[in-house]
């Protein structure tokens, strides 16, 4: 299957802070707040939702496409996708821009405090799907400059292409109008159980009301899993136990992965699920959102002492 991934590519600077935030904030001056946080380490990663994405799909076995515009540092960034076997030819460089950078802080607790510079993330809108010599199967249209958000779901619903939507840290710039019109024609709608309340607030949509326009809804719920519903069914898709918990950046764009890798083998949802569920402890596990690593057999194998696949993910070590 031909998966298309638009989306921020980013450097991410993560941070760990030796406490938790929640013993600074006061919540009688949260609108006055200055607080400054002295962490014990930084390291530089390769990141952004449209690569993070690609990354675990292609460690499951598939090569999709990322289009998406980055800057003139993205040289080396290039090589590593190239390698690890992600389809780079409709990444754009920007002259004279920087590409994106994620700057994140991370607490005790797994709170997470980020900013984000968008640098050429911001000509997103420049590329169109229209202009592709092939027309992708299934377009994911993840977080990026927020006129590229509009464009590419509309470009999706003339050309009469599947989409999944993802507008998860861009959800506080789309207006209700703009999410519910965007909705409206997806195949599937990914959202964390935060951003769902934020979606459902600003359309005044509630899940039955969503369900009459997207085909398949996954809510994320961290630590307590996550629930896929569709068709009038609902279902539970549990967390796998981690090994140990390291950094959480970038776990929800490896759970999409996961999920997608499922989704081109035509495998039914809750299986798209449970992959999406060991992919997502796997970059838990590790710091930074491409730095886990693990052969097929070995993902099978750990699939299968919490899950029963029905031996249909032979066909991933065959």
């Amino acid at each position: 299957m031909d998966i298309l991934i638009t989306g921020s590519v980013a450097y991410d600077y993560l941070m760990t802070f030796p406490g938790m935030f929640k013993d600074h904030l006061l919540p009688e001056r949260l609108e006055r707040v200055s607080l400054s946080f002295l962490v014990d380490s930084m390291s530089r990663q390769r990141g952004g939702i449209a690569p993070n994405i690609a990354y675990t799909m292609a460690l499951l076995g598939e090569r999709p496409r990322v289009m998406a515009t980055v800057g003139e540092d993205f040289g080396d960034y290039r090589s590593w996708l190239e390698i690890h076997g992600i389809d780079t030819s409709l990444m754009k460089v920007v002259d004279g821009e920087f590409t994106a950078s994620f700057f994140a802080t991370t607490d005790q607790g797994s709170a997470q405090i980020a900013s984000f510079y968008p640098g050429a993330m911001a000509y997103s809108d420049t590329q169109s799907i229209k202009n592709l010599m092939s027309i992708p199967d299934l377009v994911v249209v993840s977080p990026s400059a927020p006129e590229a958000m509009k464009k590419f779901p509309a470009e999706c619903r003339e050309l009469n292409i599947k989409y999944l939507y993802d507008p998860s840290q861009q959800v506080l710039r789309l207006e209700g109008q703009e999410l519910a019109r965007d909705m409206e024609g997806a195949y599937l709608l990914f959202c964390n159980d935060y951003e769902y309340d934020l979606i459902s607030n600003k359309t005044g949509w509630n899940l039955q009301q969503i369900l009459k326009h997207v085909k398949v809804v996954v809510i994320t719920r961290g630590r307590d899993g996550a629930h896929l519903y569709t068709d009038g069914q609902e279902c539970f898709i549990p967390t796998v136990p981690e090994k140990e918990i390291i950094d959480p950046t970038g776990v929800g764009d490896a759970f999409r992965g996961g999920f997608l890798a499922g989704f081109a083998h035509g495998w039914d949802w809750t299986l798209c699920g449970e992959i999406g569920s060991l992919a997502a402890v796997y970059c838990l596990e590790r710091r930074g959102p491409q730095s886990q690593e693990y052969t097929l057999q070995e993902f099978v194998s750990r699939f299968r002492r919490h899950f029963d696949d029905k031996g249909k993910l032979d066909v991933l070590i065959a």
